[in-house]
């Protein structure tokens, strides 16, 4: 694989990407993929997602779990229904996040993804020891499948992520870095948590946003790439200076406008195209 391909987040039968067929209209030729129904993750349709996206040319490098109760609609709301930290869902979660790394398995790929949750800050509390515990199982678990684990920036400040990185001594746990997630959160500058991060990240979505007025209480925005505040070109260079070479995978996420989803990302692959280009 060449140094950067631009990807794209896409969905089968669940989630908030695009459509294969689309990716591969826009001539995108890898992807993350969010992961299907759970009725749909069975060896047989498998098989049928591989064929399907074989014929299209799209190469999927990560699967993202996501999970049933989950909700964006507030950073509250995050707080108490996101990733694997919230206790009322956490068994199953983990349960269903091990068949999601055999399903991934399934069709050849070694990367899952999710959003962990909001980690506490607290690395003496009976709480943060017992999320280190759970993501311990979850990389074990992974291991034995080839497979590693990325957990995406989002919901805790560069530093709070490196301390628990560092704190969770496994070799398969790595970052999955997404600038406008920094933003949107009001977590921290994207830049200098790339840098902070940096040794971790493996995996990288390419999405921008807004501040809000209130960061860390109220969400930003997301937008279009190159409409809100995260710098492409110093995030381009900063890839480059951590040594990142994987792909470029665009994330919008505005599925109920699958035409202005489209373009949004057509201007997208044309802006980290002429990015590239500047750095070559």
């Amino acid at each position: 694989m060449s140094k950067w391909p631009i990807g794209v987040f896409i969905s089968i039968d669940a989630g908030l990407g695009v459509r294969p067929e689309t990716a591969h209209e826009l001539g995108i030729s890898t992807a993350h993929l969010h992961t299907p129904h759970a009725g749909s993750r069975t060896p047989e349709r498998a098989k049928e997602f591989v064929a399907k996206l074989k014929d299209l040319g799209i190469r999927v490098t990560v699967v993202f779990a996501g999970f049933e109760g989950e909700s964006y609609a507030d950073i509250p709301t995050v707080e108490r229904t996101i990733g694997l930290v919230p206790l009322e869902t956490r068994a199953a979660r983990v349960a269903e996040l091990k068949e999601i790394a055999d399903f991934a398995h399934l069709m050849g790929v070694d990367v899952v993804g999710l959003h962990l949750g909001f980690v506490p800050h607290d690395r003496t509390s009976a709480d943060y020891q017992d999320v280190l515990k759970v993501t311990r199982d979850v990389c074990d678990y992974a291991a034995k499948n080839g497979q590693a684990i990325h957990l995406e920036t989002g919901q805790e400040p560069a530093d709070v992520l490196l301390a628990f990185m560092q704190d969770m001594e496994r070799d398969n746990l790595f970052i999955n870095f997404d600038p406008a997630n920094m933003i949107l959160y009001g977590c921290g500058e994207p830049i200098p948590a790339l840098k902070t991060l940096g040794k971790y990240v493996r995996s990288i979505h390419c999405k921008d946003a807004t501040w809000s007025d209130k960061p860390g209480d109220t969400w930003g925005a997301e937008v279009a790439l190159g409409k809100g505040a995260v710098d492409f070109a110093a995030y381009l260079k900063t890839l480059q200076e951590i040594g990142y070479t994987g792909p470029l995978t665009i994330e919008r996420e505005i599925p109920q406008e699958p035409v202005r989803q489209k373009a949004e990302i057509a201007a997208a692959v044309e802006t980290l195209e002429t990015l590239k280009a500047r750095l070559a």
